[in-house]
């Protein structure tokens, strides 16, 4: 008695892109169920798989080929769109001949195409699946082959990172100008070190009005170089034609911090109190704070841990504290009616480094094209073979480094057109003013980082707070106090023109212009010197 044979249809789309999954399949079912119907075809089970076969382990097709091999021989066959439905690979299509020669599978049918269950049938679909190799194989390759042209041209090639989009003119990611706002304030306030990854999240999710990312995304968001214009593929780098989001000096400090964090110590709860950590006692213990009942309130009063002892320093209340403390600061106080002129004569100065930003940049140029050539012979060197892959790849990795690198800081004097001393100088007199304004600041958290700023070694002894000058303040408090001595009651002001600047000691040698200074070259500070009138101070 003859058997039937009956048949399994196997469809099966491997993009990841749902709608055009969905109508890719529809498209395959209906066309092999009408194929079925015109060749009067038993179909009893349908598989419908959304994997690629390029490589071996797809379930559902592992499924279907199983059933095959413990059913009854030449009983079942398999109906496909195409072979490469089927396989992509060499040990399913392995296995889907040594099926047809075991007898297990009678038959396998395409609309496409038709191969007999014969020596000559079996070999035209071994050379069909075999094609069907070779085509995936090449097509990788030939994407592998386009995007290194690309990445050599500066081009990136994948998946676009938030704060960019696709330009298709350029063939190249461009900043998106929205997300670009949102990238540079995400780091540059996850540099300030006062973040979690749950508070950074946070943030980032209320700029983009979206949901919090998780801690895994926050970090590889925080650790892409794309941002500042390296990116790296299959371990090599290569320098980015497109516009970086961030500098290298930012991302750098952003790794920094991420390098803090992943040595987490364990923290205590704490109370609000904005002067705890700040002081020690003269015992040398650190100074603690407690509430206190009393003359019908509740008071907030400072007194010695005693870690080291007896301490006979008696509780400090947090009124007096801060009144002793803003009484200290107006010794570096500078009176807003100075700030107008000393503001003029950085902007003179300010067009002086304008000049030498242009000379600076073109220096840089020069240290860009010497950088390119030394690229050019690796590359020669490499493709000579007189060169190893390993070092060819970190010594093109340290070259393209310090290219971006000089980049950066070309664009960044072009574009501000300033270096050096003159924006901590403007930072120095915002500070001295900020010393006259410290009696109407509201929040002692702010007085508490104010003092930190300005002084160290701080301390509380009979009750009065005291600390050391920072070099920079110590300089603006000794040339105040002369000045308050030697202008014998006048009210009037007046800087010396041949002065470069009033307080002057920006970047100066102490052995200069100003003997009685610190040297701040080191710190990028600048200080100011007052004059008056015709006298030096």
């Amino acid at each position: 008695m003859e058997t039937t044979t009956k048949y399994y249809i196997y469809i099966r789309k491997s993009t990841d892109e749902e709608d055009r999954q969905v109508l890719s399949l529809e498209a395959q079912m209906t066309e092999l169920r009408e194929f079925a119907e015109r060749e009067k075809l038993e179909i009893i089970e349908t598989f419908i798989e959304k994997k690629t076969a390029k490589i071996p382990g797809r379930e559902v097709f592992n499924n279907l080929l199983d059933k095959i091999e413990v059913g009854l021989p030449h009983q079942f066959g398999i109906l496909a769109w195409h072979t490469d439905r089927l396989s992509r690979n060499s040990v399913d299509g392995g296995r889907l001949i040594y099926l047809l020669d075991t007898g297990k599978l009678a038959d396998l049918k395409f609309p496409t195409s038709v191969f007999d269950n014969s020596p000559s049938g079996k070999f035209f679909l071994s050379i069909a699946l075999s094609n069907a190799k070779y085509y995936i194989d090449n097509l990788s390759e030939n994407v592998r082959r386009g995007n290194r042209a690309k990445l050599r041209q500066g081009g990136w090639p994948g998946q676009k990172p938030f704060g960019y989009i696709y330009d298709h003119r350029l063939r190249n990611i461009v900043p998106e100008p929205r997300e670009a706002k949102i990238v540079k304030k995400v780091f540059a306030e996850y540099a300030t070190g006062k973040h979690t990854f749950q508070s950074i999240a946070e943030y980032f999710a209320k700029l983009t009005k979206g949901k919090v990312k998780s801690n895994f995304a926050i970090l590889h968001f925080l650790c892409n170089e794309l941002y500042m214009g390296v990116m790296k593929w299959n371990g090599e780098v290569y320098e980015g034609k497109f516009q970086p989001l961030i500098t290298r000096r930012l991302f750098e400090k952003v790794a920094e911090v991420l390098r803090e964090i992943s040595r987490p110590r364990k923290t205590k709860s704490k109370h609000d109190f904005p002067f705890v950590g700040l002081f020690h006692c003269s015992c040398g213990s650190m100074i603690t704070a407690q509430w206190t009942h009393g003359n019908g309130g509740t008071y907030r009063y400072y007194r010695c841990t005693r870690k080291h002892g007896a301490c006979s320093e008696k509780y400090l209340q947090e009124n007096d504290l801060k009144r002793k403390i803003i009484e200290k600061s107006q010794a570096i106080a500078l009176p807003t009616d100075w700030t107008r002129e000393l503001h003029t004569m950085l902007d003179i100065e300010e067009k002086k480094e304008t000049k030498l930003a242009t000379v600076s940049a073109e220096a840089i140029s020069k240290k860009i094209f010497l950088i390119d050539e030394k690229l050019d012979k690796l590359v020669s060197g490499y493709l000579d073979n007189l060169i190893d892959e390993d070092t060819y790849r970190k010594k093109k990795e340290q070259f393209v480094e310090q290219k971006i690198s000089l980049k950066n800081e070309k664009e960044s004097l072009l574009r501000k057109q300033i270096v050096g001393w003159i924006e901590p100088a403007k930072e120095y007199i915002k500070t001295l003013c900020q010393a006259e304004k410290i009696a109407s600041m509201e929040s002692l958290t702010e007085i508490s980082q104010f003092v930190q700023k300005i002084g160290t070694n701080r301390l509380i002894s009979e009750k009065s707070p005291s600390w050391i000058w920072k070099p920079e303040y110590e300089f603006a408090e000794a040339t105040l106090a002369r000045f308050a001595v030697r202008q014998n009651g006048s009210d009037t002001f007046s800087f010396p023109k041949t002065s470069r600047s009033p307080i002057l000691c920006a970047g100066l040698d102490s052995n200069q212009r100003c003997p009685k200074a610190v040297r701040l070259q080191r710190t990028g500070i600048a200080t100011i010197r007052p004059a008056h009138n015709k006298k030096q101070l």
